[in-house]
């Protein structure tokens, strides 16, 4: 038994190292997970009040017109005014809008000056993304998604003037933007992200090192935290800086963004921390400076471990829900569940993204497949104990016992107050020496016939049979009504029966035999009496012993019970006292009774007939 627990424990945890691995890679599943991790830990809480985005808002466009037909000196006086008050210029100014076309010779030239002579300024860039085929260092042929097929630069004087950043947003396959590129080695050149490039230069600004976070992935990919819902940053006009309305000191030493505001740009993404919602590019770049800043990046957890760790936990769950109940079961499993929350929330915050659904969704796997496997295991079991008791049970008890949920055959027994009824052929094996094999076994099994059917019409138990006799026993396995009545009734069907067989075959072979039956009643241990893989349900004890006695004392035809029985149903029999004989094995004699007729039908017989 222990090893094939062991068996189906190594198989479940293979299953489930399998299953997780398969998880971990299979896009659908595990854009499921990264939706429920987004709202476990994804929360508001922008701490960082030097980031400002400038937006080129609906009020800009409508008092410039559209951005394509901008002179590039609109650009050139934000940098002017943004970097003219003293000692009240930004650390850093971005510049989410990509300027890769020359329009007007001398605006574009003046814009590029500012900017050169600002040294602050971040101008966007673009990679064009082809995914192909590449060879690696190792020789390996590789599919490489991110392979660079073109680059978007600013035009030619701007970028003798400005640093740069590449502004791509990367969007996972279910439409949500959780990860950044931190930088790109292209043509021998280390290409830094927008967002990268401004958080780079504003530590620079502070005296501090900027440090980047580990990264995975040949695109060099980072997960972060977001800071803020769409709107969570402080968003001011760009009419409104270029009319005076805001003071340019507002921005001193701080992180200033400029870029798309408005619906009409399409430059909005849905980002994790809200979901169903959108937010702006520039905002975006906002969270993802606040994140390199704040320390709060992430990468993904290995996925071996994770399935090697969640396979040892389902193992485990496994083993113990094979052992408990199923109350304690789901508790555990809940308790689990929560466990393995807490852990993806604390481990989140070391900057490790664990699933959170894949633990729970195996071991609630496992869990139903307990559930099934104990529900079939008790229509087995039941279906054991009614193929076990229906040999020898009464049909409504049977019934009953199928009914019972708690009924246990198990090894060993009770102490109940039984009536005990012993009947034997007479004579039937003098009989058998003068008929063939086939006549005898006819001849027994109607007779035997004749007593099962007996005891079941009045509620009892066949206990068993030894040769040519016949033991039952009352008030057992379940408590029955009357019981000793019922005994005794059951005696005095089965002799009303045996006369009628017996001038059947008195016809047919010229010989006949009848019932000598004794019945006790008193305290006897009843129940599953053997071994594991033999037992029989029966009773033992001197109260079984005296019924024996009874029988055997009994001559052909006669009913003989014991003084307690005759206490019990006196009012409903006609007896004759025989006295106190001795019984074979008991020092003292017993008072016993024969029955000459019974007044009353017990109450299941009346059942069975009424049905009938």
């Amino acid at each position: 038994m222990k090893y094939w627990l062991k068996m189906k424990t190594a198989a479940v945890t293979a299953a489930v190292i399998l299953t997780s691995l398969a998880f971990l890679y299979v896009g659908t599943v595990n854009f499921w997970d990264m939706g429920i991790s987004d709202r476990l830990n994804q929360r508001e809480s922008v701490t960082n009040k030097k980031i400002y985005i400038i937006g080129i808002d609906d009020k800009t466009l409508k008092q410039y017109g559209p951005v394509n037909t901008w002179s590039r000196e609109i650009p050139a006086k934000l940098v002017s005014l943004l970097n003219g008050a003293d000692g009240a210029r930004p650390a850093v100014i971005g510049f989410d809008v990509i300027y890769s076309e020359e329009a007007d010779r001398d605006a574009d030239d003046h814009f590029a000056a500012v900017c050169g002579e600002a040294g602050n300024v971040v101008a966007a860039m673009s990679f064009s993304f082809k995914g192909q085929p590449e060879k690696g260092e190792d020789g390996r042929i590789t599919y490489n998604p991110y392979h660079v097929d073109h680059v978007i630069e600013p035009y030619e004087s701007l970028q003798n003037g400005v640093m740069r950043g590449f502004a791509n947003t990367f969007v996972d396959g279910d439409g949500y933007v959780r990860q950044a590129m931190a930088y790109l080695d292209y043509e021998g050149v280390r290409e830094y992200s927008l967002s990268s490039q401004v958080y780079r230069v504003y530590q620079e600004s502070r005296g501090e090192e900027a440090v980047f976070p580990a990264v995975y992935g040949r695109n060099n990919r980072f997960y972060f935290t977001y800071s803020g819902k769409p709107g969570g940053y402080s968003v001011l006009s760009v009419a409104d800086v270029l009319d005076g309305t805001v003071e340019p000191a507002l921005f001193q030493d701080a992180v200033v963004l400029v870029g798309a505001y408005a619906v009409g740009m399409q430059d909005s993404y849905m980002p994790a921390i809200a979901h169903n919602s959108q937010m702006y590019g520039v905002e975006i770049h906002a969270n993802i400076i606040e994140a390199l800043l704040e320390g709060r990046t992430q990468l993904p957890a290995s996925p071996f471990l994770y399935a090697l760790a969640a396979a040892v936990l389902c193992g485990i769950f496994y083993v113990f829900s094979e052992k408990i109940r199923m109350l304690f079961s789901t508790i555990l499993l809940a308790a689990l569940i929560v466990f393995n929350l807490i852990f993806s929330k604390i481990m989140y915050g070391k900057g490790w993204i664990v699933p959170t659904i894949l633990l729970p969704a195996c071991l609630l796997v496992i869990y139903l497949a307990q559930m099934v496997h104990m529900y079939l295991a008790e229509i087995m079991r039941r279906r054991r104990v009614v193929n076990v008791f229906k040999q020898y049970v009464a049909p409504q008890v049977v019934d009953k016992i199928s009914k019972d949920k708690d009924f246990e055959l198990v090894i060993g027994g009770e102490n109940r107050h039984i009536a005990v009824l012993f009947v034997d052929i007479r004579g039937f094996t003098t009989m058998s020496e003068s008929l063939r094999p086939e006549e005898v076994v006819e001849i027994l099994n109607e007779y035997l016939g004749l007593t099962t059917q007996a005891i079941f019409d009045n509620g009892g138990t066949l206990d068993k049979f030894v040769g040519d006799a016949t033991m039952a026993v009352f008030n057992a396995p379940f408590d029955l009504d009357d019981y000793i009545f019922r005994a005794v009734a059951t005696a005095w069907d089965m002799q009303a029966g045996a006369e009628k067989i017996a001038e059947k075959f008195r016809k047919r072979y010229g010989k006949s035999v009848s019932f000598g039956i004794g019945v006790n009643c008193g305290n006897a241990v009843v129940g599953n009496i053997g071994c594991d893989f033999r037992m029989d349900y029966t009773a033992i004890g001197d109260t079984v012993n005296t019924a024996a006695r009874l029988e055997s004392n009994a001559r052909p035809g006669q009913i003989l019970i014991s003084g307690e029985v005759y206490e019990a149903v006196k009012d409903r029999v006609d007896v004759t006292p025989i006295g106190e004989i001795p019984l074979k094995g008991k020092s003292n004699g017993v008072f016993v009774y024969q029955v000459d007729g019974v007044r009353s039908t017990s109450k299941a017989k009346q059942q069975s007939q009424g049905g009938a």
